[in-house]
């Protein structure tokens, strides 16, 4: 891949309201080696510089025009309107090959735009957001792109100052940075995505892994505490994936019993609605978890609990949310547009819920078991196993539906040679 001597940065921003932030911002990108392409974003008022993408094209690439969004009803709707501009201008320019890179600037309102121009961007085109809400909780995890960048935008509120240029300066070289040494995804063998919790948890992908590799296929490894499951499903989405095994699906459980560690109501929803063939299995479902630097949430505090770091923090969900999450897993499933498994290990579906473990609870997970395997219906293929998630058997049963799937076509074979 040729290096990117000097990269094409996309800056996006209120020009009417942020000219100086912005000019700035160009300024330390032609300092750190890069070029500078404006999109102005502002809808009442015009920025003291000339756009290389101003409000009208943004507008047009909408389909209106900046008086029909001036008018149309308050500052959401016009935002709103302005985010489909910038996210199918970006989207374009990526196409075309005309830009390196994207940063964006704003407070909530530039920031919800920015977002969703990050999402219509393809994965390995750096993109960067300096936020005033960087990190916060306003922003949904189903709203952040796989390789989102964000920093936080600290005294950016209103005007240049010593605080906000040491933000907007390392937020612009990083991203020139990023532009010029990114590696964009090649997708030289099939790609396999797998969710998982660490090795104290889940172990599967340790035997999985290269077994799929001697197979021929790229294995991606998503770690499943809230934003790992959302870069999954924001690249299967895209179509980015040959096929995937969905074995950790605490996620689901978290959004549906209402934990902040969860990665968005779609969650077990795009892989499907793209086609992508899917091996599901409840690694992991039976666990609510928390912030562990947070008093235990009043509806879990008599339940099973285990502090995993000072970070993260899991209870065992009740019975009868248990029935709640079979019923959501199968409903989620049964919308799928390509074959899908459901492989069911009535052993135990995560370390510390074997006996003797901190989250052992034997007679919720025989309630999850029984309502797991109620739910399931044709044409999602369901495999009870005995053993425990943890198990070899669990290995070898996922391995035995992949490789006849191969076989089908269902599944595209793998490349054990690749070319230089």
């Amino acid at each position: 891949m040729p290096e990117i001597t000097q990269p094409r940065i996309l800056l996006i921003g209120t020009g009417d309201t942020k000219a100086d932030e912005l000019k700035f911002m160009s300024d330390c990108i032609a300092k750190a080696g890069g070029r500078t392409i404006m999109m102005d974003i502002s809808v009442l008022g015009d920025p003291p510089y000339k756009a290389a993408h101003d409000k009208h094209a943004v507008a047009a690439a909408a389909q209106t025009t900046i008086a029909d969004i001036a008018s149309s009803g308050d500052e959401n709707s016009a935002m709103s309107l302005m985010a489909i501009g910038a996210a199918n201008l970006a989207r374009d320019l990526a196409a075309r090959d005309a830009i390196d890179a994207v940063i964006a600037i704003g407070g909530t309102m530039g920031t919800d735009l920015a977002l969703d121009v990050a999402q219509a961007l393809p994965l390995g085109l750096p993109k960067m957001i300096v936020s005033t809400v960087a990190f916060s909780h306003l922003i949904p995890p189903e709203r952040v792109a796989a390789d989102l960048m964000m920093i936080l935008w600290a005294g950016g509120l209103y005007g240049l100052n010593g605080t906000c240029t040491a933000v907007l300066s390392q937020a612009c070289g990083a991203i020139v940075g990023a532009a010029k040494s990114a590696i964009r995804p090649q997708n030289k063998r099939p790609v396999v995505a797998i969710t998982s919790l660490g090795k104290s948890c889940l172990r599967y992908m340790v035997e999985l892994k290269p077994q799929l590799e001697k197979r021929g296929y790229e294995v991606v490894i998503f770690h499943t505490t809230g934003m790992g499951g959302r870069a999954m499903e924001s690249i299967a989405a895209q179509g980015g994936f040959a096929a995937v095994l969905d074995l950790s699906l605490q996620e689901v459980a978290n959004q549906l019993t209402g934990s902040v560690v969860n990665s968005g109501a779609d969650r077990l929803e795009n892989a499907g609605r793209a086609g992508i063939p899917q091996i599901v299995a409840p690694g992991a479902v039976d666990m609510v978890d928390f912030p562990a630097w947070l008093t235990i949430p009043q509806d879990l505090a008599d339940r099973p609990f285990h502090a995993h770091n000072r970070l993260l923090a899991s209870a065992t969900s009740r019975p009868v949310d248990r029935r709640r999450i079979a019923g959501a897993i199968a409903e989620k499933l049964s919308h799928a547009k390509a074959p899908v498994a459901f492989v069911l290990p009535a052993g135990g579906i995560q370390q510390w819920d074997r006996a003797g473990e901190p989250l052992h609870d034997p007679d919720a997970l025989s309630t999850f078991v029984d309502a797991m395997r109620a739910a399931i219906a044709a044409p999602v293929e369901l495999h009870e196993i005995a053993d425990h998630i943890n198990s070899t058997v669990f290995n070898e049963t996922v391995l035995a539906i992949f490789d006849r799937w191969v076989e089908a076509g269902i599944v595209p074979a793998g490349r054990t040679t690749v070319a230089a």
